[in-house]
């Protein structure tokens, strides 16, 4: 949050968000390059006990493609990705329950219990969260390329129906629900599915607020090697304007999809925040100049709304 001279001043800059979104729901989703680092880990559940501090209703969605990665690559289990998604081989599948369901998510836990939040970890199976079935081969343009391929993501689940019945009894009651993207499908299967596709889902059946993307850049950028082309506001147009353009890539493609999909949901602003610069999401939250990028489906004829409040 920006200094003043005045110490009070940015107290009560935040004080009106906080009468904004209390009782809100809010969905944060963390990729698996922020959660592998202990400092940063530890500073992002500080930021999300704030919020939860402040009576917002939060969900976390975590992924942790560099750990499940890691354990590939030490079992010797071949890692193939295409735009931005995995696939995922009986074998990468039972990789990701383990770091799915076991080390990043009892990490993940523990911080949050430390930061003195009730957190209860979930899958997406639990409760019939999550329900999908098996992702049939789909044509897909990879990242450097023109012409589509066929491509078979294996063991990959498309969601088919979301009930957040669990996850809005939990909220009710205090708690904070933390989902790891494993799915169900109806005869017993098990799904790897996006976390980016879980989150945006998930922020559509709780009527989410805010869906929110925290990652290892700043936002999306104009030019990945440069920091400062950082894009602060974009709507939905202004995306498919960046995605033409070649500026939307690699693991950036599937938030884009997630993004277009909660907002057409019915969730107001999507948000591409930074998990590595501190407070960067208490940022994006109580500031009027935010921290990252924020999404929109449209904008009246008036000027950009500011990062924190709704147009």
């Amino acid at each position: 949050m920006p200094l003043s001279p005045n110490p009070y001043a940015a107290l009560k800059e935040a004080s009106q968000y906080v009468r904004l979104f209390r009782g809100k729901t809010f969905v944060v989703k963390v990729g698996g390059e922020v959660l592998a680092e202990p400092k940063l880990r530890k500073a992002l559940c500080e930021q999300l006990a704030l919020l939860w501090s402040f009576s917002i209703r939060v969900v976390v969605v975590h992924g942790g493609g560099a750990e499940l990665d890691a354990v590939c690559e030490a079992m010797h289990i071949p890692v193939q990705k295409v735009a931005g998604r995995r696939v995922t081989s009986p074998e990468v599948l039972d990789a990701a329950k383990m770091v799915f369901a076991g080390q990043v998510h009892m990490d993940l836990l523990a911080e949050l219990q430390a930061a003195g939040v009730p957190a209860v970890g979930l899958t997406g199976l639990d409760a019939g969260l999550v329900k999908a079935t098996r992702r049939p081969p789909v044509s897909v343009v990879p990242d450097g390329a023109t012409e589509p391929q066929l491509v078979d993501y294996g063991l990959v689940g498309d969601i088919e129906a979301v009930d957040p019945g669990v996850l809005s009894h939990l909220l009710e009651g205090g708690f904070l629900p933390v989902v790891a993207p494993l799915s169900g499908g109806e005869d017993g299967a098990i799904y790897n599915t996006n976390a980016d596709t879980i989150a945006a889902s998930l922020a559509v059946a709780l009527k989410a607020e805010k869906l929110f993307f925290l990652l290892s850049v700043p936002g999306l950028l104009k030019d990945v090697s440069r920091p400062s082309s950082l894009i602060p506001h974009a709507t939905l147009a202004e995306l498919a304007g960046y995605e033409a353009k070649g500026v939307v890539s690699g693991g950036m493609r599937p938030k884009a999809t997630a993004v277009k999909a909660a907002l057409a949901g019915g969730v107001p602003s999507a948000h591409l925040v930074s998990g590595v610069a501190p407070d960067a999401l208490l940022a994006e939250v109580f500031t009027n100049e935010g921290s990252g990028t924020m999404l929109v489906p449209g904008l009246p004829e008036a000027a950009p709304a500011p990062a924190g409040v709704q147009p």
